[in-house]
């Protein structure tokens, strides 16, 4: 009963009541709006905390279309009337928004959360629609989300709609693929390819329950600073163009990613990743915060069906092929990796493209801002066409590409 679909039919079913009971040739000066949410509190156990659904349907003109906001909550106290409570406040928050901060959305989502600490409750997807809002691009919104501390993860499927995180990874096998894709580049593509090739073999893993997943996290969106809203724009476009699911987060350790994975998955979950971030992850530094450090960290990682599929890179300075025979590690660090090596936690992907190992993002980035020549090949098919039409990353060139 706690779904998107009953909400909408009792925003429905309200807003029918209140055209019955007051007429509009009655009250012709009168905008009319129905509130509504679908909800299940933590459960006797308080193993479930609960989650919910929120809505508003609303008028900003008397005789105007109607404008809508919904969106879904988790909530993360350990009381039902707490939970009451701290949706109650956000209840009226959101009534106030839509009629006083309609023209400002950024804004209308961080009043939502006056009078409630966003460790109470976590709004994991919102969505804008109607006259009032179709400037509105929810992705945007979403990003919002984590910028503002409101939610860790929010997720888009290859159309650009927001989509409920839950609905996505619940007991499914998931591939994850982390980068900046800035912008996605055939190595990218040969990485999740091959990994998944790998990943859809594994035993127990069936590809119709399998998610591949795009994810970057909020630090590779601030790698130049502030955030840049149309840079965002431009990669989530692109890789949705491809097809997949698009993750940001603000999980900047593989293993928060992959702790956020097992709240909806006790299936198998890979993460494709080159030899450099894997090395990365084997640095201390990351884990000071953890009263265990690096073994909680890994102990978290590695809990369960985890696995590592590792692609190669080529030394700068020898050309040598680096793989997971021959990464050079701490060697405080080399007796725990072969632990996760041994035990068949880190898998090589030995069928790459070799002469893609020379692809970089940050050389094509370059590439684009200056209008060089080149860069068109590194890319999957259909990209280059992409930059070049909505003119993304800085591109200023008039060139079209030879037929």
């Amino acid at each position: 009963y706690v779904t998107e679909t009953r909400l909408d039919k009792m925003m429905s079913h309200e807003m029918r009541l209140l055209k019955k009971r007051i007429p509009k040739k009655e009250q012709p000066n009168k905008m009319f709006f129905t509130l509504a949410n679908t909800v299940a509190t933590i459960d006797f156990a308080k193993k479930f905390k609960g989650h919910g659904w929120m809505g508003i349907r609303f008028q900003t003109e008397p005789e105007g279309a109607y404008n809508q906001i919904v969106l879904h909550v988790r909530f993360h106290q350990t009381e039902a009337r707490l939970q009451q409570e701290a949706l109650g406040f956000m209840g009226v928050n959101l009534v106030y928004g839509a009629f006083y901060k309609h023209d400002d959305p950024k804004k209308l989502l961080r009043y939502l959360y006056d009078n409630i600490d966003t460790d109470a409750i976590e709004i994991d997807t919102i969505n804008f629609s109607g006259p009032q809002f179709k400037s509105v691009d929810n992705r945007l919104m979403s990003l919002q989300l984590i910028r503002n501390g409101m939610t860790e993860a929010v997720m888009f499927d290859p159309e650009g709609n927001n989509i409920l995180p839950a609905r996505i990874l619940y007991k499914k096998n998931i591939l994850a693929l982390r980068g900046s894709f800035r912008p996605v580049t055939k190595v990218n593509i040969d990485m999740l390819e091959k990994s998944y090739e790998i990943f859809t073999k594994e035993q127990n893993v069936d590809v119709s329950k399998t998610e591949v997943i795009f994810e970057i996290t909020l630090s590779n969106l601030r790698a130049q600073g502030e955030i840049d809203e149309e840079d965002f724009m431009d990669r989530a476009k692109l890789l949705c163009s491809l097809g997949h699911t698009v993750m940001i987060s603000n999980f900047k350790e593989y293993y928060r990613l992959v702790d956020y994975f097992s709240h909806y998955t006790k299936k198998q979950v890979g993460l494709a990743m080159g030899v450099n971030n894997f090395v990365e992850i084997f640095d201390e530094q990351y884990y000071q915060d953890l009263s265990g450090g690096i073994l909680e960290a890994f102990g978290k990682m590695f809990y369960n069906n985890l696995k590592v599929y590792l692609y190669p890179m080529r030394d700068e300075k020898s050309g040598k092929i680096i793989d997971s025979n021959n990464l050079k590690l701490h060697p405080r660090m080399k007796d725990f990796y072969k632990f996760f090596k041994y035990n068949g936690k880190i898998v090589d992907i030995f069928d790459f493209e070799e002469n893609l190992l020379n692809i970089f993002s940050r050389e094509i980035l370059r590439k684009i801002k200056v209008n060089e020549d080149g860069w068109e090949d590194d890319l999957p098919q259909g990209i280059a066409e992409m930059i070049k039409k909505n003119e993304m990353f800085g591109y200023e060139g008039t060139k079209t590409l030879n037929p």
